[in-house]
């Protein structure tokens, strides 16, 4: 078993554990109430720092390994951005269409009847996205394991409130502990199959990254520019330090990212 494999493992078992956690804040309602507090500041240092991360790392790391066909000529970049088009419509297309009642970060409250049907279509417009998750931590952690970090702490800064959003789904559809436990569980679950299923397809397929990788851009992309934004715009209210917590995640990418080469160097 490779160092690579074992550490993906170990950041899709966190990663999904988050969304267990996210789910749990629901209970007691003490956790509850101190958690929803901060859900705006968590939200925008997350949408900040995977929106650097996308742009900054991600983008650059798939246009490397498509520029490297010099035969194709400027053309040879069109299919990198197709498959970024992708990436992003078919997260659109899974959270929205498929689920329309899912919103990423917002809470619904539990006085709110909510059809069994919408909470179910929530999880599985989730279920696509999440697994993306486990695609980008693994194809970013196979062109370079620094990259693989940052993007596995990109989606650990949303799991808590991606966790939070579909237990409160499944509570406002009039289900329980028991079902949060069950919905958040699977979201995770899908996170660690990402992870695997790339490891293992990359390993028999060596352009398998090229491809993955502009997909897992578009999705990433989506998730911090049309889901995590708008939201953190919506509720941020009047509250400047809402919006400030944006550029803080960013200024932390940036942060990260100069940790991690310094102490490579070092070494």
């Amino acid at each position: 078993m490779s160092y690579l494999f074992v550490q993906l493992l170990v950041f899709g078992a966190l990663a999904g554990f988050g969304n267990v956690v996210g789910g749990l804040l629901l209970f007691p309602s003490r956790l509850h109430t101190t958690y929803k507090r901060y859900l705006n500041y968590l939200l925008a240092v997350g949408a900040g720092f995977m929106f650097a991360v996308t742009l900054l790392e991600i983008f650059p790391r798939a246009l490397e390994l498509w520029s490297k066909d010099s035969s194709a000529g400027p053309e040879r970049y069109t299919i990198p951005f197709l498959l970024v088009t992708v990436g992003y419509l078919a997260t659109q297309f899974f959270e929205h269409t498929v689920a329309p009642h899912f919103h990423l970060g917002e809470e619904v409250h539990t006085d709110t009847v909510l059809s069994v049907r919408s909470a179910y279509a929530g999880i599985a417009g989730l279920l696509i996205h999440t697994f993306f998750d486990g695609v980008s931590i693994a194809a970013a952690a196979q062109i370079d394991p620094h990259v693989g970090f940052l993007v596995f702490l990109a989606v650990f800064m949303h799991k808590l409130p991606e966790g939070f959003t579909i237990g409160s789904m499944v509570l406002a559809s009039g289900r329980g502990f028991r079902e949060v436990l069950i919905a958040t569980g699977l979201i995770g679950s899908a996170t660690l199959l990402g992870v695997i299923g790339f490891y293992l397809v990359g390993a028999r397929f060596e352009n398998a990254v090229m491809y993955a990788l502009p997909i897992a851009a578009g999705v990433t992309l989506y998730v911090a520019a049309s889901d995590l934004i708008p939201e953190v715009n919506h509720h941020g209210g009047k509250r400047p330090f809402v919006s400030l917590s944006v550029f803080g995640g960013v200024g932390l990418f940036f942060l990260i990212r100069f940790l991690l080469s310094f102490f490579s160097h070092s070494h």
